[in-house]
């Protein structure tokens, strides 16, 4: 996504996603910005927790893109999903996905949502980096498998960890939600982000 405004601003904003979601998450706070995909290994290192690696790939990507595009702003996110001590990841299809949901219904499965905003104006690579990790507690209801079926086969969501959408028809197989910033479990958690392009001096009231 590029805007003609991006040239008329004293900065340039880059997303470092190739994720619909959170481009259109991203649009919904009116700035223009660029979209470029990071081309890094997403697998978890041996020993890491779940935030370590939602944290570490958030900065990654961003760092990634950032190289790239020197000077510029980059929006870094990505997102993982456990269940107890188990990672839940985008199942990829319907088969996976029904076997996620028959685990999890009934249950709390956590979503981390990491955050990385990285200066490229910085003096210094060490104080680039602006990080946060969002945790959404997320609670599954208790639906047979008729239902998980049926939902699966309307909204496909073979590429949603955790196979439910929330900002559609998902949000019916959900009981609860717990999260300080609602829109991390989409996958961009526009509260923090916000603060942290404050931080940079970036207006959303022009």
């Amino acid at each position: 996504m590029t805007s003609s405004l991006t040239s008329s601003l004293p900065f340039r904003l880059v997303l470092a996603s190739s994720s619909a979601y959170r481009k259109e998450l991203l649009s919904r706070l009116q700035l223009p910005f660029e979209v470029a995909v990071p081309d890094i290994d997403e697998s978890p290192l041996p020993g890491e927790t779940p935030s370590a690696t939602a944290v570490r790939l958030a900065r990654e990507k961003a760092a990634a893109v950032a190289a790239k595009l020197p000077g510029s702003i980059v929006i870094g996110s990505d997102q993982v999903a456990t269940l107890g001590e188990q990672q839940i990841g985008k199942p990829g299809n319907h088969a996976n996905a029904l076997a996620q949901l028959q685990k999890m219904r009934g249950r709390e499965v956590i979503f981390h949502t990491a955050l990385c905003v990285w200066d490229g104006r910085a003096e210094h690579p060490d104080s680039a980096a602006q990080l946060a990790n969002i945790q959404t507690r997320v609670t599954f209801r208790d639906l047979p498998d008729a239902e998980l079926d049926a939902y699966l086969r309307i909204e496909q969501p073979y590429d949603c960890a955790g196979s439910a959408k929330n900002e559609a028809l998902g949000i019916a197989i959900l009981e609860r939600i717990d999260s300080t910033d609602p829109t991390a479990l989409t996958g961009l958690p526009l509260i923090a982000l916000t603060g942290m392009l404050r931080n940079l001096g970036i207006s959303f009231f022009r």
